[in-house]
């Protein structure tokens, strides 16, 4: 049965940085392309970065381009995804996923607050 789960999340002021972490357990971690995804209250989920399986292609939303940084560790199972400069709009529930052809698994969401 395929685990994620998200730590690192928390209370930030403006302009300051938060590193989230995804232990993934239950698969063959190499494999798989993974994504981070938020969800802001009243608002749609909305993914914002992806690392392909070897960790050689990266994509981001544009509103997190420059600012964070996803990154894979294929030895310890695990992705991250650096945040600097932070905003009060990045204020959400930070969510990893991985998805197979048939399949899709989130983990349980991380809260990260950015507030003065």
């Amino acid at each position: 049965q395929v685990r994620l789960v998200e730590s690192g999340g928390g209370l930030v002021q403006p302009g300051g940085s938060l590193r989230l972490s995804c232990a993934a357990s239950g698969l063959s971690f190499s494999r798989y392309g993974m994504n981070w995804y938020r969800q802001a209250p009243g608002k749609d989920r909305e993914l914002v970065a992806s690392i392909t399986s070897n960790g050689g292609s990266t994509n981001y939303a544009d509103s997190v381009k420059g600012r964070f940084t996803i990154s894979r560790d294929n030895a310890k199972n695990t992705v991250s995804l650096q945040m600097n400069s932070l905003k009060p709009e990045d204020t959400a529930v930070y969510y990893c996923k991985v998805s197979g052809q048939w399949w899709s698994s989130w983990g349980q969401g991380t809260q990260v607050t950015v507030s003065s």
